[in-house]
Parts: C-alpha cells; structure tokens; sequence
C-alpha cells in the first residue's frame, strides 16, 4: 500500500484532519503516494507552535543553527538518491535535474547557510548637531539584524527541493521559525526536508508542514495572527491576492511571481550561445520555469536564422519518460496544465503566429507531455507574447534597431529576468542597464547564487539568494547610545 503521509505540527508527526489526497506522478500517471489534508486549526496549530519556538530558537547562537543546518545538508546528501527519486515522481523532471537541480541544490543551499555571517554591523559614530534638546553630541550607532518571527514559506511545484530550501534555510539561520505550505501537486518531498531537520536536530516546532490542495489551507497560513511574513514563489495572480491579506496586518512579504523573460539577440551574437541558451526553456522543468527566455526579440539581421536553428533544436530533442538517461524533456505537472499550454499554442496561430515546431501531443501512452513548440512571426500585442504560458514554448517578434529592441523587451508587465546576446560586450551591458527586469543575463542562461534575486513590476517584491536572503529574512533595528 502506498505510504499516507502526516503532517509535521510542533515536532509531531500527526494525522490530518481531512483524509488524504492522490498525488499522481505526470510521467506515468500512476499514484506517487498520498498527501495530507489540513484543516485551518491544524494550520494554526503549527503556527502557534513555531510561535512559541521562536524565542528559545532566535536566542540561540548562529552558530548552533548553522550546525543544525549543516547536519541537514548531510541527511539530505546521505539520502540523495532515494529523495531525488520520489521528486522525479512527483514533479516530472529527469533524474538528472532531479540529482543535480532539485535534491543537489537544496544540499547546496543549507550548506551555503550553515555558513555564519555577522549580524551586527558597526557604523561609524554620527554627530547629532542640530537635534531637538539643543547642543550636538557625539552618539554611537549599531545596526542589528533582529529576526522577523514566524514565517510562512508557500513552496513552487516545479522544484519541490530548490525552492523550499531556499526559503526555510536563510530563515532559520537568521533565528526564525517556519510553517511551510508545500505546492499541492508534489508536496511530499517537503516532508521529507522536515524528516531531514528532524533529525538534524531542530527543536519542536521550529519546522512545520502542513500542506493539502484546498484553498483554505494556504488562506490560513497566510491570515493566521501568529505569523509575521509569507514567503511566497509561484503565480502573480496568487501572490497579488496574498499581498492584499499581509497588507491588512501588516505582514512581511517576499514574493518571486511570475516572469516573461525577453532574450535580446542581436545581430552580432553567438548563435550558438544563443541558441542553447534559449533552448532551455524547452528542456529545463519542461519550460515551467519564471526565469526562462521565452519572450524572444530577434534582430532582423539574424532572425531567420535564429528561427531556423531554435527549430532545429527543438525538434531533436527527446521526449518522454524522465527515468530514461536520454530524456531531454519530461511532462509538465498535471493534465489540466498540459491542457493549458496547448491552448496558448492553439491562440497563438489564430492570432497569426506561424508554427515553427511542434504544437502536436507527443506519442506517449501515458503522462502529460507537451513538444517543445516554437511561434515565430509574433507581434508584441498577441496574448502569447504578452502571457506567461509556463510550459515548452518559445515566442520568436523581430526588432530593427537597440532602441526598439529594448522598448520590446520592457513592453510588459514582467521584469524577473531578461537576457541579451550580442558580440559587442559594451552594447550589452550598455543594454542590460536599460531593461526593467530584476536580473539580466548578458551572453548567458546561468545564475549566479551570490546575486540578488527578484523582479520588478508584477514578478515580485523583494530580494532573495545568498546573503540577500538573510536581509529578507530579518528586520533591521538602530541602537544609538552616546559615547
């Protein structure tokens, strides 16, 4: 009998209220295992509880949270293969990304903070000189990073071991607690991060997860009064309506939404570079991925070609069971998605896009497949340029000049992550500054895990990834004293 999972409430495994529910495998449609369904109390529950772990947890050194961590990392490590294993299950992706992007990342990532850093930073002494008792004195000023509380971590489903680890690690390490509300469509390796934690060490109540697929479970773990931030990745329709309920009391946010990231391609690029760069929308997460280079504005210098060889290499790739070594791309996560990307594909050819690459149902028996499709000959106002379509599909408008490349990319409501390919470095950086987007790859797909990360306009609020993350983590408090 497949494994009925429990919820993770104040360092106890527990029975959920409401039963459980299915979690299907894409790849296969067969039944991965079944999730827990929380009820509100239950949610509250497990905040209260990491309320009331939160002093005792904050007054510990960052010391002895960042071995906690680290002893985490090591379970993680210990474990990688079998964990990797149920996140292809669960999310689709090949065992490759699996290994290397889901489970390895997570490993990186409580390594990188179990890592202490100061918290405190001296500033140099401030003269007072015009203050409102009279006379000026020479004060003293410290600024400390304090943590924020408790904090609710809503997880992604296309990385169920990269983005929760993103999210509870720095937290944790900045001393405060976490409720983490896992992604409904494959929650259950999130459970095993708080198995992971558990016996790495960290206190009851420090770690909760409780999850399930209705609404009100991710309602209450937002509204709930013991919670003082959400950290949130997923859509921006999802993260506009949980910025309204932090507002009304005020809560920290720290949201990663949605991306349609533009890839400038001029004509002096490296087609190659280009070409494998934007092709990874089609291979990486099956192109459900905010950071990918969907949007492509094309010089027109280059642009045949460029639709040309994108085809080219969308076609060879391999489709189908991510189990095997030589599966590029895998399925999406459900069936209802699937359904969704196919019909953007279906609007852009009756807004007048030509269909360059797929656009078929691959021949696969079983799962939720979709071919890398390319549309070429797009225009800026048809709703697949404008849309975020989280799936395999790429979208190829030509520009003439810098000067209209760049209004193309900045004409939307996303800024995450743009990208730009030239032969000429000075023109690319040059460009690169001019974008509205919260990071840009100049010649490149990759991130670097030191760098800032978030969006501009409706792709997010806030900044995340290496010491970043301990800043979203954390208010900042001045004690001034006089000398």
């Amino acid at each position: 009998m497949t494994q009925r999972q429990r919820l993770f409430v104040g360092g106890v495994w527990a029975e959920p209220d409401y039963g459980h529910y299915e979690v299907v495998d894409p790849a296969t449609e067969n039944t991965v295992g079944w999730a827990p369904e929380a009820s509100r109390e239950q949610v509250r529950a497990a905040a209260a509880s990491a309320r009331e772990a939160f002093g005792p947890w904050s007054r510990r050194s960052p010391e002895e949270r960042a071995a906690v961590l680290a002893r985490a990392a090591d379970v993680m490590q210990r474990n990688l293969v079998p964990y990797a294993d149920l996140a292809r299950a669960e999310s689709g992706a090949t065992t490759g990304t699996a290994r290397g992007m889901q489970v390895g990342v997570a490993v990186a990532r409580f390594r990188r903070y179990a890592r202490v850093e100061p918290v405190e930073r001296p500033l140099p002494p401030q003269i007072n000189e015009a203050g409102p008792f009279g006379g000026a004195a020479v004060l003293g000023a410290l600024a400390v990073r304090q943590p924020v509380g408790v904090v609710t971590c809503i997880t992604s489903y296309n990385n169920p071991w990269a983005n929760p680890a993103g999210k509870v690690a720095p937290a944790l390490a900045m001393g405060n607690t976490v409720v983490v509300k896992p992604a409904p469509q494959d929650p259950l390796s999130v459970y095993r991060m708080a198995e992971a934690l558990q016996e790495a060490g960290a206190p009851p109540g420090v770690v909760n997860v409780v999850g399930g697929s209705r609404p009100e479970v991710g309602e209450a773990a937002v509204d709930c009064p013991d919670v003082d931030m959400v950290s949130f990745t997923g859509s921006t329709a999802v993260g506009q309506r949980i910025a309204e309920v932090c507002g009304r009391s005020m809560k920290r946010q720290l949201m990663e939404l949605g991306g349609k990231g533009a890839a400038l391609v001029f004509d002096d690029a490296d087609l190659d570079a280009a070409v494998a760069g934007i092709g990874t929308t089609f291979s990486f997460y099956s192109g459900q991925i905010c950071t990918a280079p969907t949007r492509v504005i094309a010089q027109r210098g280059v642009y045949d070609r460029l639709v040309s060889r994108l085809s080219g290499y969308a076609r060879h790739l391999r489709v189908g069971d991510p189990r095997e070594p030589a599966t590029v791309v895998g399925p999406v996560i459900s069936a209802a998605h699937r359904d969704r990307v196919e019909s953007y594909v279906e609007l852009g050819r009756k807004e007048g896009a030509r269909l360059v690459a797929g656009g078929e149902r691959p021949p696969c028996e079983r799962g939720f497949y979709v071919a890398p499709t390319l549309l070429a000959d797009c225009t800026p106002e048809m709703r697949v340029v404008r849309e975020e379509i989280f799936g395999p599909v790429v979208v190829v408008v030509p520009f003439d000049d810098e000067e209209e490349g760049v209004t193309l990319a900045n004409d939307s409501d996303y800024g995450l992550i743009d990208y730009v390919w030239s032969g000429d470095t000075a023109r690319a950086f040059r460009v690169a500054r001019r974008l509205r987007a919260g990071g840009v790859g100049v010649n490149t797909v990759g991130r670097n895990m030191e760098a800032p990360f978030g969006g501009f306009k409706k792709s997010g609020v806030g900044r995340d990834v290496g010491s970043y993350a301990l800043h979203a983590y954390s208010e900042v408090q001045a004690i001034v004293w006089q000398g």
